[in-house]
């Protein structure tokens, strides 16, 4: 039976989709689906012939997953039920309802749907391409793989927030964590590499891209992590602000006089790097901290800052630490975020060698010198990997 999984990611405006050959674990093809509802949409399919690119209108959905049909059946490779192991869907907010993968029926869409009031700005779109590519692929199984799910593991004392537990019960208010299925696959590439089971190490993964999450893994289970009830909490992002006392919220609104989806817009969309410089690209970060630009120094100490912090937290929780790992665009990519958030826990048996971290590797690799307590390591992430692995492993 054949291995090769459509792995889709569904956004408002957006469909992104790669077709993965489990066994190999390469990218047969891959695409995006672009401005969905806007005046002028476009796709871009990369497969056997190279890249095409399309642009018209993409009213929704449906129509997006209709031209990706096309450019599969005019520039390849080949795709129906006849050479699809299934369809993979990402969805980000599973709630305490999924614990893993689960195969999408009438009866699992209206779940994922009951639960959009805790993730409005993800369920939905994911649900909306859920429900076109079970149109288009009707004869294929669709298994829909969660965010969270990686993160039922975290113990009652990590997800429970001190507030009023009838209203916490009432509301589903907890702590779900994401980034779960980059969290789940870059520890088990960590023991791969270290050539250990996962069962015996104390991980902190590092997903560090324009979202950001922090994950204690003990054996294989996550038993701590930075991001929330949604993904505002943790680390500082992109244009996210991370942790911050909730009564700046009251603030706003009492002195102010924001509403509530201005402070949404402000937290979520104008701060993070944003919010404290001007800009979400790292590398324009840097270049602008290296041309004396006070706020980009600024907005980098307080990134380096959140992170060590939370390396010492989790660091505790553990009780010793086995490994680091680095993933995502800026933790792959960024040398010194990787250098400056770990600097001064050699007493912790943490260090980062010089020469070592100065590569961007394609492959999972150790930057800390040998000999030291803590490996720490980058690890390229694989999200659309592990999404087809849970897909075929729950179809068995």
């Amino acid at each position: 039976m054949s291995q090769d999984v459509l792995v889709i990611n569904s956004g408002s405006s957006s469909i992104k989709y790669q077709l993965v050959d489990v066994e190999s674990g390469e990218a047969i093809a891959s695409g995006i689906v672009e401005r969905i509802g806007q005046e002028t949409g476009s796709v871009t399919h990369t497969g056997p012939d190279g890249k095409t690119t399309l642009e018209q209108p993409i009213p929704d959905h449906e129509v997006g997953m209709d031209l990706v049909l096309r450019l599969f059946a005019d520039h390849g490779p080949v795709l129906d039920a006849s050479v699809l192991s299934a369809v993979g869907h990402r969805v980000v907010q599973g709630g305490d309802v999924f614990s893993g993968p689960a195969l999408v029926d009438d009866d699992v869409e209206a779940k994922i749907e009951a639960l959009s009031d805790l993730a409005p700005l993800h369920n939905p779109p994911h649900l909306a391409g859920i429900r076109a590519a079970r149109h288009a692929f009707p004869d294929s199984p669709h298994v829909a793989v969660f965010d969270t799910s990686f993160h039922q593991t975290l113990p009652p004392a990590a997800y429970t927030y001190a507030i009023d537990q009838d209203v916490a019960r009432r509301y589903a208010i907890r702590r779900y964590g994401f980034h779960g299925t980059s969290h789940l696959y870059v520890s088990r590439k960590t023991a791969e590499t270290l050539g250990k089971p996962v069962e015996d190490l104390n991980i902190i993964v590092l997903h560090l891209g324009n979202g950001a999450s922090a994950t204690a893994v003990r054996g294989g289970h996550s038993v701590e992590t930075s991001m929330g009830l949604t993904p505002l909490e943790g680390l500082v992002m992109g244009t996210r602000s991370g942790d911050i006392d909730p009564a700046v919220v009251f603030h706003l609104q009492r002195v102010a006089g924001m509403s509530t989806d201005d402070i949404d817009v402000l937290l979520n969309r104008k701060s993070g790097m944003l919010g404290l410089c001007g800009r979400t690209d790292m590398r324009d970060v840097h270049a602008a901290d290296e041309a004396g630009d006070e706020t980009a120094h600024l907005a980098l100490e307080v990134y380096y800052h959140r992170l060590k912090g939370y390396v010492g937290a989790y660091y505790a929780q553990l009780g010793h630490v086995d490994a680091i790992a680095f993933t995502a665009g800026i933790g792959e990519n960024d040398t010194e975020v990787r250098a400056h958030s770990l600097a001064g826990l050699e007493r912790l048996g943490i260090a980062v060698d010089a020469e070592r971290n100065a590569v961007r590797p394609k492959v999972p690799t150790v930057i800390s010198p040998d000999g030291a307590e803590v490996t720490v390591l980058v690890v390229p992430t694989n999200e659309e990997l592990e999404i087809a692995r849970q897909a075929v492993a729950l179809l068995g």
